[in-house]
């Protein structure tokens, strides 16, 4: 302990230097039997011991509903890592919690896309709905709010996500309708994907564990139309939107080698013989650039050298010559 003193000179409050934190407490030797033969399943997956930390923390965040000083000993001694080396790793990843937090974390995505077309607005209702900021726990343990850069669902937006199962298409009403359904009890099923269930046992099926529920591994939700476009395109298959000519398809890109796929020789890109790309819309594939090697009206120095200038050897590459050379 050491005093202190002010600038005018009057002696301010003692001043802890701090002491050492203690080590970890150990799990009860019954959780710690579970947690042991749990982990060493996970283990036995890799290769190496110390791949299995990711799912171990998601494991002892099952356990706790955070990752504890407990947790990261426990995952320490198991991979023969330092408590450094596993605290550096669940502070890196945002799915990992630091301290408690409620049954059901709500995710309001505010990238972008999802910003513009309302998540700030949705967010914002939630935080005042809910009375907490963001990362914050509401007084019943229900409900941990907080914002998020992205959910991969830019088709839906704006999408909230509750323990990482998709809700699309939300609006500040039907936002504030999920909450209080989350906090009332009331069942709650999600857009798309399997039915919801705690943050602790999203946690262990995150660890690698099977969903036990009833027709939970059944439920599926994929991408919607507008994410797989380009998933259709680059397959081939019949782009959407054409109407009458929905059978039309998009010709694979060029294969190994830069050989045209079999049964595409002399086919142009947009599919048809002797189709032209649309107006407005050209590529590399199927329309001339305007670059200095092909436009005649700004041509580089590399491609037409000036009138009279003393050949250089090879016109066509190579840096012009610096001034004095």
């Amino acid at each position: 302990m050491t005093t202190a003193s002010s600038p005018q000179g009057a002696p301010a409050s003692p001043t802890s230097l701090g002491m050492p934190a203690l080590p970890a407490p150990d799990y009860p030797a019954d959780v710690r039997a579970r947690l042991e033969a749990d982990a060493k399943e996970v283990i036995a997956r890799y290769p190496g011991p110390r791949s299995a930390l990711l799912p171990l923390l998601h494991l002892v965040q099952a356990e706790d509903g955070h990752v504890t000083r407990t947790g990261i000993r426990f995952c320490a001694e198991l991979l023969d890592l330092t408590t450094a080396e596993v605290t550096a790793v669940s502070t890196f990843y945002s799915m990992y919690r630091r301290k408690a937090g409620g049954d059901y974390q709500v995710g309001v995505c505010t990238n972008t896309l999802c910003a513009v077309m309302g998540g700030d607005a949705i967010f914002e209702e939630l935080q005042e709905h809910l009375g907490v900021a963001n990362g914050g726990t509401t007084e019943d343990g229900a409900v941990t709010l907080e914002h998020i850069e992205c959910n991969a669902a830019c088709d839906f937006a704006p999408v909230v996500m509750v323990n990482w199962e998709f809700f699309d298409n939300q609006t500040p009403e039907s936002a504030r309708q999920l909450v209080d359904d989350l906090r009332a009890g009331r069942p709650v099923a999600p857009t798309r994907g399997a039915p919801l269930c705690t943050f602790q046992e999203t946690a262990r099926i995150l660890a690698g564990f099977p969903d036990e529920r009833p027709g939970a591994t059944a439920a599926t939700g994929g991408a919607g139309p507008a994410s797989l476009i380009g998933l259709r395109l680059a397959k081939g298959e019949a782009a959407p939107g054409r109407g009458a000519g929905a059978d039309h398809v998009v010709s694979p890109r060029a294969g190994e080698g830069g050989r045209p796929e079999e049964g595409t020789a002399g086919e142009p890109p947009a599919g048809h013989p002797g189709e032209q790309a649309p107006a407005g819309h050209p590529s590399s594939h199927d329309a001339p650039q305007e670059t200095s090697a092909s436009d005649e009206a700004h041509p580089s120095p590399t491609t037409a050298p000036d009138e009279g200038a003393p050949p250089r050897g090879d016109d066509t590459a190579g840096p012009t010559a610096e001034e004095g050379e």
